[in-house]
């Protein structure tokens, strides 16, 4: 154990060399003082910073809880262990509830002070491993929602809305549209926004883990479980708990987790103790779990519990001119990261990335940004040419059809813009052409669906593939594996458009 720094406060001179002795082996660094008002001297100097405090009750000059509660308004205080020869519950109770760590009854043995100290090794273990909880998404936190688009402006607006509440929030959204932020902007803007904000991964943690993540478990629970633990959910005890991607969660522990979202209660693995736990819950996923209950991997019951306050995240393409906002954010973080002096985005480079439609969103344009600045060795802007040749390609096709100058300039902007809510609007199209497919097949295999909506993609955009796989929300080299398929499968309504 690292040297840390005690303070003694006792009016008994064998109490306090006892105590130091004993201490100084243990490699602390120990001071002892025998009043309240030295106590007070060297505690609240400048200079002075203990992680452990040994304090009697009764002093000649006064009382040891008077102390305590001074020490409970210090920014940083030290773990206070009250000592006293004249011990009694009431006495105890009271020093509890003033903020005392432990408590001791005069004589006490060596053996004592080491379970104290073990006492004190745990909770500081735990401190860091909570810190340590809360920092994975301290890089996440650090960064604000940027955007002044009409869906972002709704969003923030919703975000204010619920956040002062303790309601379960639903967050659902494409992959990498931000859906982390969005959660972290709600703890911030809480009532919890000083207690731990905790994060699992429900698609990252193994099936025979999980359960343990969530609930914590005790020694010799499984294999391996060589002391307690616990779990997410007491970890965030107060505060938040993030359960991201949750529909990726195994139906058995749906169940469970349906019961402690109903009573704020459960059992660690292999234990039999009922835990209590104050937490709300924030959820995200990037699937639509109203399908995931009609194909029965996802509970009805657990759905409706964790959907009281539903949030979309908007895609990057229904957001305009926002990508260019962001960009920027990225562009001054990777500059300074990558050691190179860029101040801004050239005009055809701005008008390159408002052209692509991004359909891996926030995360795709933070990649795509970090790329460039590497790539840009020379000058003070980043050039359209320092971007991956499938977005330049992609600008290249989109300025073909926009007769007008190419500098950045409101006329193309809205060009973009309009084309972009073209994309949605068929996209929508596309679903709703699904759906009808469904209902009037007779063939519902997933192939002969598939080949019908291409099939009515391609002919209501006059065979332009471009504009098809847009609406359905592919890449174009998807769609042309799939002609390719078809030509060699020799579908003869397929003709005209390989």
């Amino acid at each position: 154990m690292p040297a840390k720094s005690v303070l003694i406060l006792d009016d008994k001179l064998i109490i306090r060399k006892t105590l130091q002795e004993f201490l100084t082996r243990k490699r602390f660094r120990v001071r002892a003082t025998a009043s309240l008002d030295e106590a007070r001297r060297v505690l609240f100097a400048s200079d002075s910073s203990f992680d452990l405090m040994f304090c009697d009750v009764n002093l000649p000059d006064g009382l040891g809880t008077d102390l305590l509660e001074e020490i409970q308004r210090m920014e940083r205080p030290p773990v206070v262990v009250m000592i006293t020869g004249q011990g009694t519950i009431e006495s105890a109770v009271q020093c509890m509830k003033l903020g005392a760590f432990d408590y001791m009854l005069k004589p006490f043995s060596h053996d004592e002070i080491d379970i104290i100290l073990g006492k004190v090794n745990k909770l500081e273990r735990l401190i860091r491993v909570n810190q340590g909880l809360t920092s994975e998404t301290s890089s996440t936190g650090n960064r604000n929602l940027v955007g002044e688009s009409e869906p972002m402006n709704a969003l923030q607006q919703l975000i204010r809305n619920v956040a002062q509440t303790d309601a379960t929030v639903l967050i659902s959204g494409e992959t990498g549209t931000g859906k982390e932020l969005i959660s972290m902007a709600i703890h911030n803007s809480s009532q919890r926004r000083n207690k731990p904000f905790i994060k699992v991964n429900c698609a990252a943690v193994s099936e025979s883990l999980i359960e343990s993540e969530f609930f914590g478990h005790e020694k010799g629970a499984f294999t391996g479980a060589l002391q307690s633990r616990m779990g997410r959910f007491e970890l965030a005890d107060g505060g938040t708990l993030l359960l991201d991607e949750v529909s990726e969660i195994s139906l058995p522990l749906q169940a469970k987790l349906l019961r402690v979202l109903q009573e704020r209660e459960f059992e660690r693995v292999g234990g039999t103790k009922t835990i209590k736990v104050d937490v709300r819950i924030l959820a995200t996923t990037n699937r639509t779990l109203v399908q995931a209950v009609k194909e029965g991997t996802f509970r009805e019951d657990l759905y409706y519990r964790l959907n009281v306050f539903p949030l979309e995240s908007p895609s990057l393409r229904q957001r305009g001119r926002d990508v260019l906002l962001i960009a920027d954010t990225f562009l001054k973080k990777f500059a300074r990261k990558h050691g190179r002096k860029l101040e801004a985005l050239d005009p055809n480079c701005k008008n390159t990335l408002l052209c692509y439609n991004w359909p891996g969103n926030v995360r795709e344009l933070q990649n795509v940004i970090e790329r460039a600045v590497i790539m840009t060795v020379s000058g003070d802007q980043v050039r359209a040419s320092a971007l991956p040749l499938e977005i330049q390609n992609y600008y290249l096709q989109q300025v073909g059809e926009f007769d007008g100058d190419l500098g950045l300039n409101p006329s193309f902007v809205d060009h973009v813009e309009d084309k972009q809510q073209q994309v949605l609007h068929f996209q929508n199209t596309a679903q709703s052409e699904a759906a009808t497919i469904i209902e009037d097949s007779e063939d519902l295999s997933l192939a002969a669906v598939e080949r019908q909506l291409i099939l009515k993609c391609l002919q209501r955009s006059e065979g332009n593939r471009t504009q098809a796989a847009e609406w359905m929300a592919v890449s174009i080299r998807t769609l042309r594996n799939k002609l390719a398929r078809f030509k060699q499968e020799q579908r003869e309504e397929f003709s005209a458009y390989y």
